[in-house]
């Protein structure tokens, strides 16, 4: 994937419209990873950046500048305030990615006005053919996750901040942490766990007789309803734990899931139907018009040939019957000629030879003509006339039959696109499901809070509870339920528990190995001090990264300084970034940070050039100065500059060529 450009129009400080060709390469056959664009601080940096996610991501975006703002308030917050609230404002990411092994590019459009209709904006997907395909625009949420996913999206768009907060924390924060268990499918595991007790659950319902079933039930019900306190317990101690941020964080979660499990295409489901509904009449009123042809001229078209025939065979008898009619008239003509020659002073012989002549020639004229089979159609003028109006009204019934077929055909393919859009949506339980549960994740944001000893005294008692339940289902299960196969699913489904734990153990270990040595190469690669660590671990449960020196011996984060500690965050997300096996962009906001002149220029010319096939960075003057911006030259490694200028005056920001110097 490569972003070519960004277009903002009217968006925060950038006043009109203003284009970034943000493409990495330099002519046909050369490029350059690194796209810098300078400026200084409250200048618009973070802008783009927030810009980029806005585009792709829209609702869903991670924008540094929202908080706790509705999208509708954001998105009124992003209008340039210079302009008339109803015009346009507008983002634009045109980028390329390779699909079935062909590159194509889509540009991205999201425009709205001052307090946008719905609290909404408006998505528009430009293909290659300039043509705007509307079944990608409604499933535009799930196509962008399989390109860049949300929860991953951090790994590549980030900021100084970002790295600061990840360099500080002993354990890394949950945008760190989601992304980790996304990259080693953890949520896969628990949810197969989860369908695995729903199915042994199932099964015990089914070979129970009426009375274990309902002692079964009852357990099973009290069990159910001490998970639900569990989770709700649980719930509310996270709350706690992460105060009004991690609330926050579950609401974007359920925003996710309703989006992701096509809650989104089932909110527009029945405006689907409608339109299938409508295309389907459409087809019956075509085919309606079709049976009415079929009813008049259109049965001819089975018999061309014989039609063909009887218009020939007509038209042949026809000019004989004219060839004979003018015969004979040439003939009274030629006897009114002989009997005025023997009324005149010409000789008998004379008059012969005229005769002799006119006979021969009015035999050479039609011998030509001489009807060599008996007439059969024995049609008139009329006839043959109606004949032809025939076969010309037949010629035109079966090109509209064409064209009607061609009509059903389209409207056909018409119906089956909306039928694949009905059934990507949530059914409409699923869908009352997903609504539920995002608006109970909302409602969460404004609860009290509650005391945290005693919620973890109680999530331990329900612990407790549960596992004496889950132990009196076992026995009860074992001694009064006495069904072959159920037994064998039953005990078939412990013992995959069992293996599925020791899965995802073994997984875990497996992929955090994998990144352990991706982050220690990456850290050591910036340190260019060997010396310092031989060995980093993550721990499987927090994902905690812990350093180990030559000898083995634990090397504690705080002796590390604070430059050290910035590039071994900026290593975490470099490891992360290339163990997720997705080949995508990095923009980088406010980079250096903290570091001293030798981290920096590690960073400059280790970094930068490798981080990624596209590196967009957004750097104040202090940052990357005149040191570091003619390293990254004589390097080769920049392929565009532009220079953020902001006017105090104006509170305006333009993009010009170049960079500070």
């Amino acid at each position: 994937m490569i972003f070519l450009e960004l277009v903002l129009q009217n968006f925060g400080p950038y006043s009109g419209k203003q284009v970034i060709n943000l493409n990495p390469k330099t002519d046909e056959e050369n490029s350059r990873p690194i796209i810098l664009l300078g400026g200084m601080n409250g200048g618009g940096k973070t802008t783009l950046m927030d810009a980029i996610r806005l585009a792709l991501y829209g609702a869903r975006a991670q924008c540094s500048t929202r908080g706790n703002l509705s999208y509708n308030d954001f998105l009124n917050q992003c209008v340039n305030n210079k302009i008339d609230p109803v015009v346009d404002t507008r983002i634009e990411l045109l980028f390329e990615h390779i699909e079935n092994d062909k590159p194509i590019k889509y540009r991205v459009v999201r425009s709205w006005t001052k307090n946008p209709k719905d609290g909404k904006d408006t998505l528009g997907i430009l293909g290659d053919s300039d043509t705007w395909p509307d079944a990608l625009v409604n499933i535009w949420d799930e196509y962008i996750e399989n390109l860049l996913p949300l929860g991953i999206s951090n790994l590549f768009l980030f900021d100084g901040e970002q790295v600061k907060e990840l360099a500080e924390q002993e354990i890394p924060p949950p945008v760190v942490v989601d992304a980790i268990r996304g990259l080693l499918g953890l949520e896969l595991a628990d949810r197969l766990a989860v369908d695995l007790d729903i199915l042994v659950n199932r099964k015990l319902k089914e070979v129970g007789n009426s009375k274990d079933l309902a002692n079964l039930e009852k357990i099973e019900t009290r069990l159910t309803q001490q998970q639900e306190d569990y989770q709700i317990t649980e719930e509310k101690l996270e709350t706690l734990k992460n105060q009004v941020e991690e609330l926050e964080q579950k609401q974007q979660e359920a925003f996710d899931k309703f989006i992701s499990e096509g809650g989104k295409i089932a909110a527009e489901r029945n405006q689907l139907e409608l339109q299938q509904a409508t295309k389907t009449a459409e087809i019956e009123q075509v085919r309606q018009s079709m049976c009415e042809l079929a009813a008049d001229v259109l049965p001819l078209a089975l018999i061309p040939n014989l039609l063909n025939q009887a218009q020939a065979q007509g038209e042949k008898e026809f000019r004989y019957q004219q060839v004979q009619i003018s015969k004979d008239l040439l003939l009274e003509r030629d006897q009114r000629l002989l009997a005025w020659l023997n009324q005149v002073e010409i000789s008998p012989i004379q008059v012969e030879k005229i005769q002799s002549f006119l006979i021969q020639d009015v035999d050479n004229l039609y011998v030509k003509t001489i009807q060599t089979e008996a007439p059969w159609l024995l049609a008139d003028d009329e006839t043959l006339s109606q004949l032809d109006n025939l076969i010309y009204h037949l010629q035109n019934s079966k090109l509209s039959a064409k064209e009607k077929l061609a009509l059903i055909k389209n409207k056909e393919e018409e119906i089956h696109t909306l039928e694949r859009q009905v059934q990507t949506a949530a059914a409409p339980e699923d869908y009352t499901k997903l609504r539920q549960a995002l608006e109970a994740a909302q409602n969460q944001v404004v609860e009290a809070k509650a005391n945290y000893e005693t919620i973890h005294r109680r999530l331990a008692e329900l612990e407790t509870i549960i596992a004496k339940s889950k132990r009196e289902l076992s026995d009860y299960t074992v001694e009064n339920i006495k069904h072959k196969n159920s037994e064998h699913i039953i005990t078939s489904a412990a013992k995959v528990q069992n293996t599925l734990k020791i899965f995802r153990e073994k997984l875990t270990l497996r992929k955090l190995n994998k990144l352990e040595e991706e982050v220690k190469n990456c850290f050591l690669y910036l340190l260019h001090k060997s010396d310092l660590v031989h060995r980093i671990t993550i721990d499987t449960r927090t994902f905690s990264l812990l350093l180990y020196d030559l000898n083995g011996k634990p090397v504690p984060k705080h002796r590390l300084s604070a430059g050290e500690k910035q590039l071994l965050a900026i290593a975490f997300l470099w490891g992360l970034a290339k163990v997720s096996g997705h080949r995508l962009p990095v923009a980088i906001d406010t980079p250096l940070g903290r570091l001293d002149s030798s981290h920096r220029s590690n960073l400059v010319e280790r970094y930068f050039p490798s981080a990624s096939h596209q590196v967009i960075l957004l750097s104040t003057d202090t940052e990357i100065g005149k040191k570091e911006v003619e390293t990254l030259r004589e390097n080769e490694a920049i392929a565009r500059e532009y220079l953020l200028k902001y006017d105090s005056s104006t509170r305006q920001t333009t993009i010009q060529p170049g960079y500070f110097w």
